[in-house]
C-alpha cells in the first residue's frame, strides 16, 4: 500500500469512532421558549437557555422550530425530524436509527359516580386525576399547585376561566411532567383557578389530545403516541 494510501486508511479508522459516537437528536415537541428534546433515546422538556440531555442546549424555540446547539454547533430543527451533527437526516428503521419506543396502553374502569379517575403525577408528586374531556387544560385550583410546587403567580399567564360559579381569575402554565400509570407526557398546558376549585384535579384535553384515547363499555383505554 502506497503511502497516502495509508494516511487515507487512517483518516477513515479515525472517522468511524466519531460517526458511531454521534448525538442523535429529535425535537418531539415545541412550545414557546421550550422544546421537548429526545437526545439518544431520553425525553426532556427543556426550555430556553437550558441544556438537556447529552449536553443539547435550547437557544430558542416557538410553535414552528427549535435552535439547539448540538455538540458544540448550532442548527434549525423542525418537529419531529431527526437529525446526527453531520446535518444528515436519520431514516425510518433498518437505516441507522435507533428502534422506536414500546407504545404503552393503561385502562381505567368508570367509578360508581359515572366518572373516570385515575392515579398519577404532575412533576413527580402523585395526584388523583378527574378525567374530563369537556376541560381544555389539566386544571387545578391554587392550593393544589401549591402543593406541587408549582409558582403559577410568577411564571403563569393571567387568564379568566369559566366554572360552574362564573368567570374567575386563573393563570396559565406549563406543566413539564404529567404521569398516568405508565403514560408519560411532557411539556403539558395547564391551569390554575382562583379558589378552591376544582376539587379535583382534572386531566383535560391538553393531556389527553397528546394520547390516543377512547371509550368502549364503562371503559377509558390510553395509549401512548410515541
Amino acid at each position: 500500500m502506497s503511502r497516502p494510501d495509508l494516511r487515507i486508511a487512517a483518516f477513515l479508522l479515525a472517522l468511524v469512532p466519531l460517526l458511531a459516537d454521534a448525538t442523535q437528536v429529535q425535537v418531539v415537541g415545541l412550545f414557546p421558549g421550550a422544546a421537548v428534546l429526545n437526545v439518544d433515546g431520553q425525553r426532556k422538556l427543556v426550555k430556553v437557555g437550558q441544556t438537556g440531555p447529552g449536553g443539547v442546549q435550547v437557544i430558542s424555540a416557538d410553535s414552528k422550530g427549535a435552535v439547539l446547539r448540538v455538540d458544540g454547533v448550532e442548527r434549525s430543527y423542525s418537529l419531529s425530524r431527526e437529525y446526527n451533527p453531520s446535518g444528515t437526516s436519520i431514516g425510518p428503521a433498518g437505516s441507522g436509527s435507533p428502534p422506536a419506543p414500546q407504545k404503552t396502553q393503561l385502562s381505567i374502569a368508570r367509578g360508581n359516580n359515572g366518572h373516570y379517575q385515575v392515579a398519577g403525577s404532575i412533576e413527580g408528586h402523585p395526584v388523583q386525576f378527574l378525567v374530563d374531556t369537556g376541560a381544555t387544560s389539566v386544571a387545578m385550583n391554587e392550593n393544589q399547585a401549591r402543593r406541587l410546587g408549582i409558582d403559577y403567580r410568577v411564571k403563569g399567564q393571567p387568564m379568566k376561566a369559566s366554572t360552574a360559579a362564573g368567570t374567575v381569575n386563573a393563570w396559565r402554565v406549563t406543566l413539564d411532567r404529567i404521569k398516568v400509570g405508565s403514560i408519560e407526557v411532557l411539556g403539558v398546558e395547564g391551569a390554575v383557578v382562583e379558589g378552591e376549585a376544582p376539587v379535583d384535579v382534572l386531566l383535560g384535553m391538553s393531556f389527553l389530545n397528546r394520547v390516543r384515547w377512547r371509550e368502549e363499555q364503562g371503559v377509558l383505554m390510553l395509549e401512548s403516541k410515541f
